[in-house]
């Protein structure tokens, strides 16, 4: 065909239209050949001002040296380099990135007498891919400092709930107290919004207080702090569970009610006086407390009515919450919870529920309460679907062992007789019993 290109027709078509830098070099690294856009890559007017050029005329040393000695390499073994990515720093400081092909150059007797390449800018990309990966980092390190601050919260969060219990009567050692308290709590994440406390409030009086603050994770975490500091504040002042709960339902209104923010938080709080068995409470939209009758061998809700409870904690301004009584004897014992332990769902979706609950606590009620907790909590886990729980679980409580004699209620300085006297004769008392 007489209008058929050559070889050297379509190899010059070849360089002068693609957009790549093409080149070869002789056995001492120098440029025999290049296309226009390789020498524009490398800043020269025409591929002839760069012919006779080696890598360490046209680049800085670093590079230089390093692509050279690929260059002598590809021709002493015969070995290509096939898609490096190459980091150039120019002498104006300029940095640009080409993903380069190097292979040896052969005579038509097969001998190498030389090598040639091929390079793709691919500067916008590396740094779009540096961008990313610097990003990423910074992301990591932000995600391991937001770790480390909410394992930090985690352990703060522990010391909120009770390290010891209140004895009775003061003085004695805790397997000796005629209370035995107990507090179990599981965490669904690293920080959460349960929280309980068990203080003593007299020499036969002991608080009770148990909530579970709205949400999950830092919010509801940061909750229970301000709940936390308002229970040592206001239990001091008020004894009566209705009007404690009014009291911090006053004062957490305008904190947890901002035009962005919105939490809220059930609670129960319990007064129990050791020398009556009178057990006092009042509940802010918090679960009922289960009943544990000794006597009976039975477990019941603390009040028959489950609907007495007021609202949760900062929904109402001028919201009230009643006092409810309810004798116990020694042996009972009382129980909260959080909704964490009843809201779990099995296969079916169908929550483990309050009435399940109740029934496993009926078929546990022998054992003390450090192990019926545990027993609870394995109970609502052989229902649920899954083993772990999605939200936080606290249950407290306690068991009356025995009354507290009337006379240690009275003032220390009026019966003549200290702590020390009438422990020991309490116990005596007790060991002739």
């Amino acid at each position: 065909m007489p209008d058929k290109p050559t070889d050297t027709s379509l190899m010059k078509h070849l360089m002068d239209n693609i957009q790549d830098n093409i080149y070869f070099m002789d056995r001492e690294g120098r440029i025999i050949l290049i296309n226009q856009a390789g020498a524009r890559w490398l800043r020269f007017s025409s591929p002839e001002e760069v012919e006779g050029k080696t890598d360490l005329d046209i680049f800085t040393n670093e590079h230089g040296r390093a692509a050279f000695e690929d260059e002598q390499r590809i021709m002493k073994t015969g070995v290509p380099i096939l898609g490096k990515e190459e980091k150039e720093t120019w002498e104006d400081g300029r940095i640009t990135w080409v993903s380069t092909s190097k292979m040896p150059l052969r005579n038509d007797s097969g001998k190498i007498v030389g090598a040639f390449g091929i390079s793709r800018d691919i500067t916008a990309h590396k740094e779009a891919e540096l961008i990313a990966a610097k990003y990423a980092e910074e992301n990591r390190q932000f995600r391991e400092a937001l770790e480390e601050d909410l394992r930090m919260a985690a352990q703060l969060q522990k010391t909120f709930f009770p390290t010891s219990y209140p004895v009775f009567p003061s003085g004695v050692e805790a397997a000796d107290s005629l209370v035995g308290f107990c507090y179990h709590h599981h965490a669904g994440g690293m920080v959460g919004g349960d929280f309980c406390s068990i203080r003593k409030l007299s020499a036969t009086e002991a608080g009770i207080f148990l909530c579970d603050v709205m949400g999950h994770g830092v919010r509801a975490a940061l909750g229970t702090a301000i709940v936390r500091a308002m229970v040592e504040e206001i239990s001091d002042k008020e004894k009566d569970p209705g009007k404690f709960l009014e009291h911090m339902n006053h004062v957490l209104i305008p904190i947890l009610r901002q035009e962005d923010l919105f939490l809220y938080s059930t609670a129960c709080y319990m007064v129990l006086d050791v020398s009556t068995g009178l057990v006092r409470f009042a509940n802010a939209g918090h679960p009922m407390p289960i009943y544990v009758d000794a006597q009976s061998g039975c477990a019941d809700w603390l009040v028959g009515d489950r609907s007495s409870a007021g609202p949760a904690l900062a929904i109402h301004e001028d919201a009230e919450y009643p006092t409810i009584e309810r004798k116990i004897r020694p042996g009972d014992a009382v129980l909260m919870y959080t909704d964490g332990i009843y809201e779990v769902a099995g296969a079916s979706q169908e929550e483990f529920g309050e009435d399940r609950l109740l029934s496993a606590v009926q078929q546990h009620m022998g054992l003390d309460l450090p192990e019926l907790f545990p027993a609870l909590l394995n109970e609502a886990r052989r229902f649920a679907a899954e083993e772990a729980f999605d939200d936080d679980v606290c249950l407290v409580g306690f068991r009356l062992r025995d009354l507290l004699p009337r006379a240690w209620g009275m003032d220390t300085t009026k019966s003549g007789e200290s702590d020390e006297t009438r422990t020991r004769n309490l116990q005596r008392d007790r060991l002739a019993l």
